[in-house]
């Protein structure tokens, strides 16, 4: 067992708190057909980035933004097949609630409607793809997040899926814990440390004498 201290948790969304896989597939499954594009590229840079970012690379002779709000729209409606993860509702219940945040790829509409179906709660501080200029590897969606929090990204760790999203926390100056829920645990070394799933996380709050507590986390082998 390792354990790990923090002031704050800053966790991915999809893939990490919510299994959204389905809802995702599907969608990129029919943009792809209704555009004569191969999916199996499109699945090859998606994972962790926002849509706008993948149909601007995959896709540069069309219109980035109206497609990407064409599918954020589609995607929020969408909740067949969404499920959280297990051991994510416990990890959030064990958090001051001004101790954490999510930071994700996905719409402000889509984030909310996801978490409200797999019965999450909404933090305080959600950073979506509507709030950034930049979406992920850039670090200004974990920069927002640590800023929204009032805590120095150096006192954060941040929970990932995708190497996207490890890119973008550790440039913000966090540390990166990798769940391995959406690719082998092979393809996300570039974070600090990686695990299994959420069940091999455990979070304790820990009196602290200069901070008014401290994030235990203790990290099962």
């Amino acid at each position: 067992m390792r354990t790990l201290r923090c002031t704050a948790i800053v966790f991915d969304l999809d893939g990490v708190l919510v299994d959204s896989s389905a809802v995702v597939e599907r969608h990129w499954r029919r943009w792809a057909a209704e555009h004569g594009i191969d999916v199996e590229s499109i699945f090859s840079i998606s994972t962790g980035k926002r849509n706008l970012e993948v149909m601007s690379e995959i896709a540069p002779h069309l219109d980035a933004v109206r497609e990407a709000a064409a599918m954020d729209a589609a995607e929020a409606l969408d909740l067949v097949g969404l499920h959280r993860f297990p051991g994510s509702q416990n990890i959030l219940s064990a958090l001051p609630k001004h101790r954490w945040a999510i930071a994700t790829s996905g719409s402000r509409d889509t984030a909310t409607a996801r978490l409200k179906a797999v019965g999450l709660p909404i933090p305080r501080i959600l950073i979506t793809a509507d709030d950034v200029q930049n979406g992920k590897p850039h670090p200004e969606p974990y920069k927002r997040a640590a800023e929204g929090l009032g805590i120095s990204p150096d006192e954060c760790i941040v929970i990932e899926d995708a190497p996207s999203g490890i890119e973008s926390a550790s440039s913000a100056g966090m540390t990166v814990i990798g769940v391995a829920t959406s690719l082998p645990m092979d393809a996300l070394r570039a974070a600090h440390t990686v695990v299994p799933s959420l069940k091999h996380v455990n979070v304790n709050i820990k009196p602290h004498p200069i901070h008014e507590e401290v994030i235990e986390i203790e990290l099962l082998d």
